[in-house]
């Protein structure tokens, strides 16, 4: 009976978060994290329309923080136009996380050469500037090293800057949870009464299951660990204290690496996911986000070198070369990119989830996402409501077509999720 409540409840919450207003479609919705130079964005269009870049502030102003770079180039001679232009001419959309975590003793004066920086910034390669290729900005990713009120100053300044210079521009908070401040996120209350200042909250949330130092992580739906919990609690917070803002989850992901960790480092005991794991609970906690009502989500990480070790084993790739997480992606966000979430038909971990997209044109087929949280081979009911079925195809892992699924067997789901076209 709790389960049942529980599911109750969940499904409720999510469908109401859905009905405040239109889900965006896919294609606005999936998003991935890069960095700068070493992503290859003729390779990682297939699986997203957002990218979002580390973006090093050191990188730009160095030692002298009151000196602005000869713009589009970093001071380090890294070129913007190069790096962002080379990105949308692939048709990505770019939020640039503004990186100044290590600069805290390398400000000269820290309000007035950030306000100046970001608004230069802004000025140059927001909307309408003259490399009009970022259409966020992010102030900050993980900035515990500054108190909440040195902080403040940092966010106040740079928002003050890019809203004179570029009002066209989105800007995103730091990474942020619900309640209390930690070493990697600072409290949405500190935004409270700062609603002119920003547009977008953002979290990090990974489904860790045991810390340091195994690092082992879960699948997205296992409610004992705070994952969906503290993305739905900052929803919370969102919805009682600053409505017209949006919610992303800026990073998520899971590790897998084909080698064992060094047994004399202090990630001897640390726990890899499989391909196969990274594959279906992207692709599911892709789905799951979409009925909480978060605006967009981008994957952590790009590529990795296949190391053994906490957050280093992430990307869709492997040393550039796709894993099967990258080809399943691919797959939900050709299948989606032109529909949105609808509804819950049904959301339950004994029982099986099944979420329905409805498409941009009125005239197309409606998608419904089948899955079991745990389970392969579970039978379900599955109420067409008088749809006559299309197609449907599960979750591929590999390059090349989706394996189809027959109709007599689509009741019939597993932990690969399966996506059903209705007319």
């Amino acid at each position: 009976m709790k389960k049942l409540l529980l599911a109750f409840i969940a499904t409720t919450s999510l469908m109401s978060a859905a009905e405040d207003k239109p889900a965006p479609l896919f294609r606005d919705f999936v998003g991935l994290c890069g960095h700068t130079v070493n992503f290859k964005p003729e390779l990682y269009a297939p699986v997203c329309n957002w990218v979002r870049d580390y973006h090093p502030v050191e990188w730009d102003l160095q030692k002298d923080t009151s000196v602005l770079p000869e713009w589009p180039f970093a001071k380090n001679r890294v070129s913007w136009d190069t790096v962002y232009g080379s990105w949308r001419a692939k048709d990505l959309r770019i939020s640039a996380c503004l990186m100044f975590d290590g600069m805290k003793d390398v400000w000269k004066d820290p309000v007035k050469d950030a306000e100046a920086y970001a608004a230069a910034f802004a000025r140059q390669f927001g909307p309408g500037g003259k490399w009009p290729f970022v259409d966020c900005v992010e102030i900050g990713n993980e900035p515990g090293l500054y108190s909440d009120e040195e902080y403040l100053r940092i966010f106040d300044a740079m928002s003050k800057g890019i809203r004179a210079a570029n009002p066209k521009l989105k800007i995103a908070t730091c990474n942020v949870e619900a309640e209390k401040s930690d070493r990697y996120w600072k409290c949405a209350p500190m935004f409270k009464d700062r609603a002119e200042a920003y547009d977008v909250l953002q979290i990090h949330r990974y489904a860790i299951a045991e810390g340091w130092p195994k690092w082992r992580r879960t699948y997205p739906e296992d409610a004992s660990v705070p994952y969906l919990s503290s993305i739905q609690a900052l929803l919370d917070w969102r919805a009682a204290n600053a409505p017209q803002k949006e919610v992303w989850v800026t990073e998520f992901g899971w590790d897998t690496s084909t080698k064992k960790p060094d047994p004399k480092s202090d990630m001897a005991q640390w726990m890899s996911s499989t391909d196969d794991e990274q594959a279906r609970y992207l692709v599911r906690s892709f789905f799951l986000f979409a009925g909480m009502g978060v605006e967009k989500a981008f994957v952590y990480f790009f590529d990795d070198k296949d190391e053994p070790k906490f957050h280093a084993a992430s990307g869709l790739t492997r040393n550039y070369q796709p894993k099967p997480a990258y080809h399943a992606v691919a797959w939900m966000l050709s299948s989606l990119k032109d529909h949105r979430f609808s509804r819950v038909i049904q959301s339950s971990l004994d029982e099986g989830y099944v979420y329905e997209f409805t498409p941009e044109q009125p005239a197309g087929p409606v998608i419904w996402a089948a899955w079991h949280a745990t389970k392969d081979g579970v039978k379900m009911q599955l109420p067409a409501g008088g749809r006559a079925f299309v197609k449907a195809e599960a979750m591929p892992v590999k390059e090349g077509a989706a394996p189809a699924v027959a109709e007599s067997d689509i009741a019939v789901i597993g932990q690969h999720p399966t996506l059903i076209w209705w007319k």
